[in-house]
Protein backbone atom coordinates (compact mmCIF):
# COMPACT_ATOMS: atom_id res chain seq x y z
CA UNK A 1 0.00 0.00 0.00
CA UNK A 2 1.52 3.14 -0.82
CA UNK A 3 1.30 6.19 0.82
CA UNK A 4 0.24 9.48 -0.73
CA UNK A 5 2.71 12.80 -0.64
CA UNK A 6 1.75 15.58 1.78
CA UNK A 7 0.14 18.33 -0.97
CA UNK A 8 2.65 21.52 -0.83
CA UNK A 9 0.63 24.30 1.44
CA UNK A 10 3.32 27.45 0.07
CA UNK A 11 1.92 27.73 -3.90
CA UNK A 12 -1.12 29.17 -2.86
CA UNK A 13 0.50 31.51 -0.82
CA UNK A 14 2.76 32.47 -3.74
CA UNK A 15 0.02 32.67 -6.34
CA UNK A 16 -1.95 35.10 -3.72
CA UNK A 17 1.03 37.71 -3.31
CA UNK A 18 1.78 37.44 -6.93
CA UNK A 19 -1.52 38.61 -7.53
CA UNK A 20 -1.87 41.36 -5.08
CA UNK A 21 1.80 43.15 -6.10
CA UNK A 22 1.52 45.81 -8.71
CA UNK A 23 2.93 44.73 -12.01
CA UNK A 24 6.47 45.64 -12.22
CA UNK A 25 6.08 47.90 -15.34
CA UNK A 26 3.56 50.38 -13.98
CA UNK A 27 6.11 50.81 -10.83
CA UNK A 28 8.89 51.88 -13.25
CA UNK A 29 6.42 53.99 -15.10
CA UNK A 30 5.40 55.74 -11.17
CA UNK A 31 8.88 55.74 -10.44
CA UNK A 32 9.80 57.25 -14.03
CA UNK A 33 6.75 60.06 -13.97
CA UNK A 34 7.69 61.39 -9.97
CA UNK A 35 12.08 61.81 -11.08
CA UNK A 36 10.60 63.68 -14.49
CA UNK A 37 8.17 65.64 -11.58
CA UNK A 38 11.28 66.74 -8.98
CA UNK A 39 13.60 67.26 -11.79
CA UNK A 40 11.23 69.71 -13.29
CA UNK A 41 10.45 71.69 -10.38
CA UNK A 42 14.17 71.68 -9.30
CA UNK A 43 15.00 73.60 -12.59
CA UNK A 44 12.43 75.91 -12.21
CA UNK A 45 13.46 76.59 -8.73
CA UNK A 46 17.43 76.86 -10.17
CA UNK A 47 16.50 79.29 -12.22
CA UNK A 48 14.85 81.58 -10.36
CA UNK A 49 17.58 81.76 -7.58
CA UNK A 50 20.61 82.16 -9.79
CA UNK A 51 22.04 85.84 -11.38
CA UNK A 52 21.53 86.53 -15.00
CA UNK A 53 24.98 87.20 -16.38
CA UNK A 54 24.77 89.22 -19.76
CA UNK A 55 26.27 92.53 -21.23
CA UNK A 56 26.41 95.49 -19.54
CA UNK A 57 24.74 97.95 -21.72
CA UNK A 58 26.68 100.98 -19.04
CA UNK A 59 30.10 99.08 -20.76
CA UNK A 60 29.81 102.14 -23.69
CA UNK A 61 31.84 105.13 -23.86
CA UNK A 62 33.09 104.27 -20.30
CA UNK A 63 36.60 105.70 -19.48
CA UNK A 64 37.33 102.11 -18.17
CA UNK A 65 36.16 99.78 -21.25
CA UNK A 66 39.00 99.06 -23.32
CA UNK A 67 36.62 97.48 -25.68
CA UNK A 68 36.03 98.93 -29.28
CA UNK A 69 33.12 100.91 -27.70
CA UNK A 70 34.23 101.63 -24.77
CA UNK A 71 36.45 105.45 -24.03
CA UNK A 72 39.44 104.38 -22.36
CA UNK A 73 41.72 105.66 -25.21
CA UNK A 74 40.19 109.30 -24.93
CA UNK A 75 40.06 109.42 -20.89
CA UNK A 76 44.15 108.18 -21.16
CA UNK A 77 45.01 111.11 -23.63
CA UNK A 78 43.11 113.17 -21.12
CA UNK A 79 45.43 112.03 -18.16
CA UNK A 80 48.36 112.82 -20.44
CA UNK A 81 47.17 116.39 -20.17
CA UNK A 82 47.39 116.04 -16.75
CA UNK A 83 43.51 115.94 -16.30
CA UNK A 84 42.25 113.80 -13.07
CA UNK A 85 39.65 111.88 -14.44
CA UNK A 86 37.45 110.07 -12.20
CA UNK A 87 34.46 107.25 -12.90
CA UNK A 88 31.29 106.84 -10.93
CA UNK A 89 28.74 105.06 -11.24
CA UNK A 90 26.34 107.12 -8.68
CA UNK A 91 24.58 110.44 -9.25
CA UNK A 92 24.93 111.22 -5.34
CA UNK A 93 28.74 110.38 -5.72
CA UNK A 94 29.45 112.84 -8.73
CA UNK A 95 27.49 115.48 -7.24
CA UNK A 96 29.61 115.39 -4.36
CA UNK A 97 32.70 115.47 -6.39
CA UNK A 98 31.26 118.55 -9.12
CA UNK A 99 32.96 122.00 -7.98
CA UNK A 100 34.34 125.33 -9.93
CA UNK A 101 36.89 123.36 -11.70
CA UNK A 102 35.34 120.38 -12.63
CA UNK A 103 33.99 119.24 -15.79
CA UNK A 104 30.55 116.40 -15.56
CA UNK A 105 30.68 114.13 -18.14
CA UNK A 106 28.18 111.79 -19.20
CA UNK A 107 26.47 109.73 -21.77
CA UNK A 108 22.18 109.20 -21.93
CA UNK A 109 21.11 109.43 -18.59
CA UNK A 110 18.65 106.63 -19.43
CA UNK A 111 18.66 105.41 -15.79
CA UNK A 112 17.57 108.73 -14.46
CA UNK A 113 14.27 110.54 -14.57
CA UNK A 114 14.27 114.22 -15.36
CA UNK A 115 14.11 116.01 -11.91
CA UNK A 116 17.37 112.95 -11.39
CA UNK A 117 19.01 114.63 -14.48
CA UNK A 118 18.07 117.88 -13.66
CA UNK A 119 19.80 117.95 -10.03
CA UNK A 120 22.55 116.85 -11.26
CA UNK A 121 23.60 118.66 -13.81
CA UNK A 122 22.66 121.43 -11.29
CA UNK A 123 25.83 120.73 -9.80
CA UNK A 124 28.04 121.38 -12.70
CA UNK A 125 29.46 124.59 -14.17
CA UNK A 126 30.43 122.51 -17.21
CA UNK A 127 29.08 120.33 -18.46
CA UNK A 128 29.56 117.31 -21.99
CA UNK A 129 27.17 115.30 -22.77
CA UNK A 130 28.32 112.78 -25.23
CA UNK A 131 24.64 111.85 -26.55
CA UNK A 132 21.84 112.37 -29.07
CA UNK A 133 19.14 111.37 -26.93
CA UNK A 134 16.25 113.24 -28.32
CA UNK A 135 15.05 113.26 -24.29
CA UNK A 136 18.37 115.39 -23.49
CA UNK A 137 17.56 117.98 -26.07
CA UNK A 138 14.12 118.14 -25.36
CA UNK A 139 15.36 118.46 -21.66
CA UNK A 140 17.95 121.17 -21.77
CA UNK A 141 15.90 123.00 -24.53
CA UNK A 142 19.33 122.64 -27.08
CA UNK A 143 18.08 121.95 -30.47
CA UNK A 144 16.43 119.23 -32.73
CA UNK A 145 17.50 116.35 -34.15
CA UNK A 146 18.29 117.23 -37.86
CA UNK A 147 19.40 113.37 -39.40
CA UNK A 148 21.34 114.21 -41.70
CA UNK A 149 25.34 113.13 -40.28
CA UNK A 150 28.04 111.66 -41.53
CA UNK A 151 29.61 113.91 -44.24
CA UNK A 152 32.87 115.60 -43.01
CA UNK A 153 32.78 119.03 -41.56
CA UNK A 154 35.40 121.55 -39.48
CA UNK A 155 34.28 123.77 -37.00
CA UNK A 156 32.84 126.93 -38.52
CA UNK A 157 32.36 128.65 -35.36
CA UNK A 158 33.99 131.07 -32.73
CA UNK A 159 34.45 129.09 -29.97
CA UNK A 160 38.63 128.99 -29.28
CA UNK A 161 39.11 125.07 -28.29
CA UNK A 162 37.56 124.08 -31.51
CA UNK A 163 39.95 125.74 -33.89
CA UNK A 164 42.34 123.07 -33.94
CA UNK A 165 40.21 120.31 -34.21
CA UNK A 166 40.04 120.21 -37.73
CA UNK A 167 37.38 118.05 -39.73
CA UNK A 168 34.92 114.97 -37.78
CA UNK A 169 32.89 113.21 -39.77
CA UNK A 170 29.69 113.33 -37.28
CA UNK A 171 26.98 110.14 -36.85
CA UNK A 172 24.40 112.84 -36.04
CA UNK A 173 23.77 116.68 -36.64
CA UNK A 174 21.32 118.88 -35.24
CA UNK A 175 19.47 122.42 -35.54
CA UNK A 176 20.49 124.42 -32.52
CA UNK A 177 17.39 126.58 -30.36
CA UNK A 178 17.53 130.12 -30.11
CA UNK A 179 20.61 131.34 -28.29
CA UNK A 180 22.70 128.03 -28.55
CA UNK A 181 25.66 127.98 -30.69
CA UNK A 182 26.17 125.56 -33.50
CA UNK A 183 29.71 123.99 -34.46
CA UNK A 184 30.60 121.51 -36.94
CA UNK A 185 28.63 122.13 -39.85
CA UNK A 186 26.08 124.84 -41.77
CA UNK A 187 22.30 124.48 -41.62
CA UNK A 188 23.00 121.80 -38.95
CA UNK A 189 25.73 121.89 -36.39
CA UNK A 190 27.13 118.38 -34.84
CA UNK A 191 27.99 119.86 -31.93
CA UNK A 192 25.82 122.20 -29.26
CA UNK A 193 27.08 124.59 -26.75
CA UNK A 194 24.68 126.35 -24.38
CA UNK A 195 25.92 129.12 -21.93
CA UNK A 196 22.78 130.13 -20.03
CA UNK A 197 22.36 130.48 -16.53
CA UNK A 198 26.49 131.02 -15.84
CA UNK A 199 26.62 127.12 -16.58
CA UNK A 200 28.39 125.81 -20.10
CA UNK A 201 26.66 122.82 -21.49
CA UNK A 202 27.93 121.23 -24.93
CA UNK A 203 26.38 118.28 -26.77
CA UNK A 204 27.88 115.57 -29.30
CA UNK A 205 26.96 112.25 -30.48
CA UNK A 206 29.90 110.50 -29.52
CA UNK A 207 29.27 106.80 -29.28
CA UNK A 208 31.49 106.58 -32.42
CA UNK A 209 33.75 109.51 -32.58
CA UNK A 210 35.36 108.99 -28.99
CA UNK A 211 35.05 105.19 -29.19
CA UNK A 212 38.03 103.15 -28.93
CA UNK A 213 37.88 102.02 -32.38
CA UNK A 214 37.35 105.27 -33.74
CA UNK A 215 39.44 107.50 -32.05
CA UNK A 216 41.93 107.83 -34.23
CA UNK A 217 39.93 108.80 -37.10
CA UNK A 218 39.73 112.45 -38.67
CA UNK A 219 40.11 115.13 -35.30
CA UNK A 220 37.76 112.79 -33.61
CA UNK A 221 40.40 112.89 -30.53
CA UNK A 222 41.31 116.33 -30.62
CA UNK A 223 38.19 117.13 -30.18
CA UNK A 224 37.27 114.96 -27.76
CA UNK A 225 40.47 116.46 -25.92
CA UNK A 226 38.62 119.90 -26.43
CA UNK A 227 35.54 118.95 -24.62
CA UNK A 228 37.15 117.28 -21.58
CA UNK A 229 40.12 118.67 -21.09
CA UNK A 230 39.89 122.07 -20.30
CA UNK A 231 39.89 121.67 -16.60
CA UNK A 232 41.97 120.08 -14.37
CA UNK A 233 39.34 117.50 -12.88
CA UNK A 234 36.91 115.59 -14.77
CA UNK A 235 33.85 113.30 -13.19
CA UNK A 236 32.40 111.13 -15.63
CA UNK A 237 29.17 109.83 -14.89
CA UNK A 238 28.43 105.64 -16.11
CA UNK A 239 24.65 105.52 -16.01
CA UNK A 240 24.02 102.18 -14.07
CA UNK A 241 20.81 100.44 -13.43
CA UNK A 242 21.34 99.89 -9.98
CA UNK A 243 21.53 103.64 -9.04
CA UNK A 244 17.91 104.49 -11.19
CA UNK A 245 15.60 106.78 -9.13
CA UNK A 246 13.04 105.52 -11.70
CA UNK A 247 12.87 101.49 -10.92
CA UNK A 248 11.44 101.96 -7.34
CA UNK A 249 8.32 103.52 -8.95
CA UNK A 250 7.98 100.96 -11.12
CA UNK A 251 5.09 98.12 -10.36
CA UNK A 252 6.76 94.57 -10.31
CA UNK A 253 3.98 91.72 -11.44
CA UNK A 254 2.98 90.24 -8.64
CA UNK A 255 1.59 94.15 -7.58
CA UNK A 256 -0.05 93.82 -10.85
CA UNK A 257 -1.92 90.30 -10.55
CA UNK A 258 -4.95 89.90 -8.73
CA UNK A 259 -5.19 88.06 -5.46
CA UNK A 260 -6.63 84.75 -6.94
CA UNK A 261 -4.01 84.51 -9.48
CA UNK A 262 -1.18 82.22 -7.42
CA UNK A 263 -3.78 79.58 -6.07
CA UNK A 264 -5.26 79.38 -9.44
CA UNK A 265 -1.66 79.03 -10.97
CA UNK A 266 -1.32 76.51 -7.96
CA UNK A 267 -4.25 74.09 -8.77
CA UNK A 268 -3.56 74.04 -11.87
CA UNK A 269 0.21 72.97 -11.69
CA UNK A 270 -1.44 69.89 -8.85
CA UNK A 271 -4.26 69.11 -11.54
CA UNK A 272 -1.41 68.83 -13.75
CA UNK A 273 0.01 65.89 -11.74
CA UNK A 274 -3.13 64.28 -11.78
CA UNK A 275 -3.47 64.00 -14.83
CA UNK A 276 -0.09 62.93 -15.67
CA UNK A 277 -0.60 60.46 -12.69
CA UNK A 278 -3.49 59.13 -14.19
CA UNK A 279 -3.11 58.86 -18.01
CA UNK A 280 0.75 58.39 -17.55
CA UNK A 281 0.34 54.39 -17.25
CA UNK A 282 -1.41 54.33 -20.45
CA UNK A 283 1.83 55.82 -22.35
CA UNK A 284 3.11 53.41 -25.02
CA UNK A 285 6.67 52.85 -26.21
CA UNK A 286 7.74 55.34 -28.54
CA UNK A 287 7.91 54.15 -31.86
CA UNK A 288 11.31 55.37 -34.09
CA UNK A 289 10.17 55.92 -37.67
CA UNK A 290 13.55 55.85 -39.72
CA UNK A 291 13.58 59.60 -42.40
CA UNK A 292 15.95 59.77 -45.81
CA UNK A 293 17.45 63.02 -44.25
CA UNK A 294 18.43 64.38 -40.93
CA UNK A 295 19.40 67.78 -41.27
CA UNK A 296 20.22 70.44 -38.01
CA UNK A 297 18.83 73.25 -37.55
CA UNK A 298 22.64 74.99 -36.39
CA UNK A 299 23.63 73.70 -40.36
CA UNK A 300 20.63 75.77 -41.77
CA UNK A 301 21.39 78.70 -39.91
CA UNK A 302 24.65 78.50 -40.46
CA UNK A 303 23.98 78.06 -44.46
CA UNK A 304 21.88 81.26 -44.38
CA UNK A 305 24.37 83.14 -42.53
CA UNK A 306 27.05 82.56 -45.10
CA UNK A 307 24.19 83.37 -48.44
CA UNK A 308 23.82 86.66 -46.49
CA UNK A 309 27.48 87.10 -45.94
CA UNK A 310 28.40 86.22 -49.87
CA UNK A 311 25.81 88.49 -51.13
CA UNK A 312 27.12 91.43 -48.39
CA UNK A 313 22.99 92.18 -47.45
CA UNK A 314 23.92 93.75 -44.68
CA UNK A 315 19.53 95.31 -44.43
CA UNK A 316 18.55 91.85 -44.90
CA UNK A 317 20.72 90.68 -42.01
CA UNK A 318 20.14 93.73 -40.18
CA UNK A 319 16.07 92.77 -40.93
CA UNK A 320 16.65 89.23 -39.86
CA UNK A 321 18.26 90.64 -36.63
CA UNK A 322 15.93 92.93 -35.85
CA UNK A 323 13.34 90.24 -36.17
CA UNK A 324 14.44 88.04 -33.60
CA UNK A 325 15.23 90.46 -31.17
CA UNK A 326 11.44 91.42 -31.21
CA UNK A 327 10.15 87.66 -30.94
CA UNK A 328 12.35 87.46 -28.05
CA UNK A 329 11.13 90.91 -26.64
CA UNK A 330 7.56 89.67 -27.23
CA UNK A 331 7.82 86.34 -25.18
CA UNK A 332 10.02 88.02 -22.25
CA UNK A 333 7.58 90.45 -22.01
CA UNK A 334 4.45 88.68 -22.35
CA UNK A 335 3.25 89.98 -25.48
CA UNK A 336 2.07 88.05 -28.50
CA UNK A 337 4.08 86.69 -31.15
CA UNK A 338 2.80 89.07 -33.44
CA UNK A 339 3.08 92.20 -31.73
CA UNK A 340 4.25 95.44 -33.61
CA UNK A 341 7.27 97.41 -33.07
CA UNK A 342 5.77 100.14 -31.31
CA UNK A 343 3.93 97.39 -28.77
CA UNK A 344 7.20 95.79 -28.16
CA UNK A 345 9.00 99.45 -27.59
CA UNK A 346 6.40 100.64 -25.38
CA UNK A 347 6.46 97.75 -23.40
CA UNK A 348 10.42 97.60 -22.76
CA UNK A 349 10.31 101.60 -22.19
CA UNK A 350 7.70 100.82 -19.43
CA UNK A 351 10.08 97.95 -18.00
CA UNK A 352 13.29 99.83 -18.68
CA UNK A 353 12.40 103.35 -17.83
CA UNK A 354 14.35 104.22 -21.00
CA UNK A 355 13.20 106.61 -23.55
CA UNK A 356 10.27 105.41 -26.49
CA UNK A 357 11.56 107.25 -29.22
CA UNK A 358 14.97 105.87 -28.71
CA UNK A 359 13.72 102.65 -28.55
CA UNK A 360 11.46 102.99 -32.01
CA UNK A 361 14.73 104.24 -33.56
CA UNK A 362 16.42 100.59 -32.20
CA UNK A 363 13.89 98.12 -33.44
CA UNK A 364 12.47 99.78 -36.37
CA UNK A 365 14.82 102.77 -37.60
CA UNK A 366 16.49 102.42 -40.66
CA UNK A 367 18.27 99.68 -41.74
CA UNK A 368 22.06 99.35 -41.54
CA UNK A 369 23.69 100.02 -44.96
CA UNK A 370 27.40 98.47 -44.58
CA UNK A 371 28.75 95.99 -42.15
CA UNK A 372 29.85 98.62 -39.23
CA UNK A 373 26.72 99.84 -39.03
CA UNK A 374 25.39 96.25 -39.16
CA UNK A 375 27.68 95.17 -36.27
CA UNK A 376 26.51 98.28 -34.21
CA UNK A 377 23.13 97.21 -34.73
CA UNK A 378 23.69 93.99 -33.22
CA UNK A 379 25.48 95.40 -30.42
CA UNK A 380 22.76 97.44 -29.24
CA UNK A 381 20.28 94.83 -29.55
CA UNK A 382 22.28 92.64 -27.37
CA UNK A 383 22.43 95.14 -24.67
CA UNK A 384 18.61 95.91 -24.60
CA UNK A 385 17.94 92.44 -24.61
CA UNK A 386 19.94 91.94 -21.86
CA UNK A 387 18.95 94.65 -19.92
CA UNK A 388 15.40 93.80 -20.07
CA UNK A 389 16.39 89.86 -18.81
CA UNK A 390 18.19 91.84 -16.08
CA UNK A 391 15.22 93.74 -15.27
CA UNK A 392 12.58 90.83 -15.53
CA UNK A 393 14.81 88.70 -12.96
CA UNK A 394 15.42 91.68 -10.96
CA UNK A 395 11.51 91.73 -10.25
CA UNK A 396 11.00 88.30 -10.30
CA UNK A 397 14.02 87.98 -7.36
CA UNK A 398 11.76 90.58 -5.11
CA UNK A 399 8.52 89.02 -5.77
CA UNK A 400 10.07 85.95 -4.45
CA UNK A 401 11.59 87.71 -1.29
CA UNK A 402 8.61 89.02 -0.53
Amino acid sequence: MSTLSPIPQTAPDTAASTASAPPAGRRGRILGWTIVIVLVLGVVLLTTRLPMIGADMSGTLSPSNPGPSGAKALAELARDQGVDITETRSRVEAASMLGPDATLVLTDPYTLSDDGVRTLLERADRVVLLTSSARMLRLLKLGTDAWDGGAEVEASCSVPEFARVGGIEPQRAFVPARGVDGCFGDDSSAVLRSTADGRTITLVEGTELFSNGHLAENGNAALGLALIAQQPQVVWYVPDFADSDISSAQKTLGDLSPGWLTPAILLLMLAGVAAIWWRGRRFGPLVAEALPVTVRASETMQGRARLTAKAADAPHAGSAIRSGTLSRLAARLALGPRSRVEEVADAASDRLGVPRTALYDLLGGQAPQDDRELVELARRLSELETAVEQSIHAARTERNRS
